[in-house]
C-alpha cells in the first residue's frame, strides 16, 4: 500500500497489482496546491468524511471530476447535497472494498456547526475516522487526527492506545508550525514504539510504503 500525505487530513492511497486501486480521502481547501501539483495516473474513489472546508474542496472536486469523469464519490448526506448544488455527483453507499462506521465528528460549537460525519475502513487495511477521538475500530493502519480545534493530542493518544492498531500515520494537524510538527511527530513515534505501533513520520507529497 502506498501512501501520500498531501497535507491534514487528505490521504492519497495507491494499491498495487493486482488491486490496482486508487482513492483519495479528504480532499479539503489546505491541500488544494499539492493536489493540483500531483500527476494522478487514475483515481477510482474520492471518500469525504464530512463537509468541513478542510475535508471538503468543491474546487478540487470539480477537477479532479473533470479529469477522471467515472470516479466515484463516497460522501455523507450533506456533503452530497453541497456537491448536488455544484453538479457533482455522490452516494452514501459505499462501493466494494470501502466500509463505513459510526465515526461522530467531535462537537465544534461555537466555533463551527458540528457536521454529519463518518468513518471509513478501506479494504480492510486502513481506517480513516475523520474528525473524532470517540470512535472504537479499526484497521492495522489507522490515520489518527493529533491536532484540533475541537481535540487534544493527548486524546488522540489514548485513543490509539485503546485501539492498538499496527500502524498510524497521524493527520489533521495543519495547525502546527513546521517546527512544532517535527517535535511532536519524534515525540509521537517515542511514544507509541513503547506500546509496539509503529509511527509513521509523512513529509507532504512524499509518498511512503506500509506492507500489510
Amino acid at each position: 500500500m502506498k501512501i501520500t500525505k498531501l497535507v491534514h487530513s487528505c490521504l492519497l492511497v495507491e494499491m498495487p497489482e493486482p488491486t490496482n486501486r486508487t482513492v483519495l480521502f479528504d480532499p479539503g481547501s489546505m491541500s488544494h496546491e499539492l493536489i493540483e501539483q500531483h500527476d494522478f495516473a487514475y483515481l477510482d474513489d474520492i471518500v469525504i468524511t464530512h463537509n468541513h472546508g478542510d475535508h471538503l474542496d468543491v474546487d478540487v472536486i470539480r477537477q479532479l471530476v473533470a479529469k477522471f469523469p467515472d470516479v466515484r464519490i463516497l460522501a455523507t448526506a450533506q456533503a452530497i447535497d453541497q456537491l448536488k448544488e455544484q453538479g457533482i455527483a455522490a452516494t452514501n453507499i459505499a462501493p466494494e472494498g470501502l466500509t463505513i462506521f459510526d465515526s461522530e465528528h467531535a462537537p465544534t460549537e461555537p466555533l463551527f456547526d458540528t457536521p454529519q460525519q463518518h468513518g471509513i475502513h478501506y479494504l480492510g487495511q486502513l481506517t480513516h475516522p475523520g474528525d473524532s477521538h470517540t470512535f472504537g475500530e479499526t484497521m492495522p493502519i489507522l490515520a489518527l487526527p493529533v491536532q484540533a480545534p475541537w481535540g487534544a493530542t493527548v486524546n488522540a493518544v489514548k485513543l490509539a492506545l485503546q485501539l492498538r492498531p499496527q500502524y498510524i500515520i497521524p493527520i489533521h494537524d495543519w495547525h502546527w508550525s513546521e517546527d512544532a510538527r517535527a517535535a511532536m511527530y519524534q515525540t509521537l513515534e517515542t511514544t507509541f514504539k513503547q506500546h509496539n505501533i509503529t509511527f509513521i513520520k509523512p513529509v507532504n507529497g512524499e509518498p511512503f510504503v506500509i506492507d500489510i
